[in-house]
């Protein structure tokens, strides 16, 4: 292979490769007054067979195992929901681009958005990555990711979207 040859794959291979290699997604505390202070990031890079990894780097975060989503809007701010304020509800709903309005967990037919937990230590702190089977790189562009308050059961039932509560973490993706 002549060195010509060799330097366009190179810069065809680093411009696709950079194109989506990794988001890195600052996250910051949220409340029914707004955005507060930052958290911490969480890294989407690309993972087996074209799905997504989710690598978090946050602190001071409520011990246990807290509902982690993509969401459909680029937004983290509050919004009224039921006559009052809300922590995040500006980011919307999560995201469910085939209309499928059901939670069915990370691999299963609902939410593309819906996502394993994530866990925090006892020391606050969440540094265990996640893979997202069905999601792309591409499928987070103009996102949102949110922490919820408490776990998730990836069922509609008792509660709607897994139970998860109250929004206390987000980072727009960019």
């Amino acid at each position: 292979m002549n060195n010509s040859f060799r330097l366009v794959i190179l810069c065809c291979a680093s411009a696709a490769g950079c194109a989506l290699a990794e988001y890195k997604v600052e996250m910051n505390a949220i409340d029914s007054k707004g955005v507060g202070a930052s958290v911490g990031t969480v890294t989407a890079s690309a993972g087996p067979n074209g799905s997504v990894v989710l690598t978090p780097k946050l602190k001071g975060l409520p011990p246990g195992t807290h509902g982690f989503h993509v969401h459909a809007n680029p937004d983290c701010g509050p919004k009224e929901k039921d006559g009052k304020m809300e922590a995040g509800e500006a980011a919307g709903g999560h995201y469910d681009p085939n209309q499928t309005k059901k939670h069915a967990g990370p691999a299963g037919d609902g939410h593309l958005g819906d996502v394993p937990p994530l866990e925090v230590s006892k020391s606050g702190n969440a540094t265990k990555a996640v893979r997202v089977p069905r999601m792309k790189l591409a499928d987070l562009t103009g996102k949102s990711l949110v922490v919820h308050e408490g776990g998730d059961n990836f069922s509609d039932q008792p509660k709607p979207n897994g139970g998860g509560g109250t929004r206390i973490a987000c980072g727009v993706i960019k």
